[in-house]
């Protein structure tokens, strides 16, 4: 199965949903959330691939990088690259329904396990999808991570409690889906929390804890006030708020604030292995994936997801060869110019 067939399947199953682009930069689905789309003007979408296509990449050949080594450690669980795939749920409201949630799930997680990383669940409104998550993950010997809406409190610490209990490698909750309006709709609210109300969930679990969705250097540092192992720096895919900064042009900013004291992760417009150089040459310690690896799953389920990592891998091997990085260390700011 190659990626013409994986997207021309996907294409088919997405049909009014997502229109699958030869480029997925949130043009032609702006404002289309639910869907694939970013939020009112798409501007934020928009920006997270517009500014990372600003970052260049400085072309070396004269070196001893002949076999780059691209693992990735990630709290103990040895990666193949630094790259894992994003929590999405809401396959039938987002996504039109040809895949259930059981089995877009299903695809993400193994097709992920295949590739030689891991994937992380998402939560929603409804808790079925969540536990959904929770089982495939076992299956897996929970090598995966849950993400949680910053709901309640207790209903957060609960559904943390639940990671714990199939011994997840790690943990967390995606803060920037605090507007999410539909989920208060359908009797879940969400909202913002202070650090003392994170410092309750964090102190609540032995596994280190995730923030996804910090897009400045104060909350970076408020996140590691509060007790985070690690943060994304993600506009969720700048479907939550229109007018945000890329995620590409604030992580300078939060590596500059917080390198070194937390893993730096981060999402938003990473189309190609290329992609994910220049992410780690701006100071991240790995990406996460989400619209391509949708692509994947509805296009070749397991199989497609694989693929579409394995794509990557190897994009990212070719770079690091071609740029002189013998391991994912090596890569930094000096490798890249940036047009900003």
């Amino acid at each position: 199965m190659d990626m013409k067939e994986i997207r021309a399947v996907a294409k088919e199953n997405l049909k009014d949903f997502c229109r699958v682009c030869p480029l997925c930069n949130g043009v032609a689905c702006a404002g289309e959330v639910p869907g694939m789309g970013g939020a009112l003007t798409g501007s934020s979408f928009k920006a997270n691939v517009e500014d990372l296509a600003k970052v260049k990449v400085r072309l070396k050949t004269i070196h001893d990088a002949k076999n780059p080594d691209l693992t990735f450690d990630f709290f103990g669980a040895k990666l193949d690259l630094p790259l894992i795939s994003a929590p999405i749920t809401g396959t039938s409201f987002n996504m039109g329904g040809a895949l259930l949630e059981e089995m877009y799930i299903e695809s993400v997680v193994n097709g992920s396990i295949d590739a030689g990383t891991i994937a992380m669940i998402g939560d929603s409104a409804d808790p079925k999808n969540y536990n959904i998550g929770l089982s495939l993950l076992e299956k897996v010997n929970s090598r995966g991570v849950p993400i949680i809406k910053p709901k309640e409190n207790p209903v957060v610490i609960d559904a943390v409690k639940k990671a714990e209990n199939i011994n997840a490698i790690a943990v967390g909750m995606d803060i920037d889906g605090a507007g999410l309006i539909t989920l208060a709709l359908h009797g879940a609210p969400v909202g913002p929390k202070t650090v003392d109300e994170l410092k309750e969930i964090i102190s609540s679990t032995h596994l280190p804890f995730i923030l996804k969705g910090i897009m400045t250097k104060e909350e970076a540092l408020l996140a590691v006030e509060a007790g985070a192992k690690a943060i994304v720096v993600s506009n969720h895919g700048g479907r939550v708020l229109d007018g945000t900064q890329s995620t590409a042009k604030v992580l300078p900013e939060v590596v500059e604030a917080v390198k070194g004291k937390i893993m730096i992760l981060v999402d938003g417009g990473i189309r190609s292995g290329v992609d994910i150089f220049k992410m780690l040459a701006l100071g991240a310690d790995a990406v996460l994936i989400g619209r391509p690896i949708v692509i994947g799953a509805y296009g070749g389920f397991r199989e497609g997801v694989a693929k579409v990592i394995n794509d990557m891998k190897y994009q990212l091997l070719q770079t690091m060869i071609l740029t002189g990085a013998k391991d994912l260390k090596s890569i930094n700011k000096s490798m890249i110019s940036i047009e900003w």
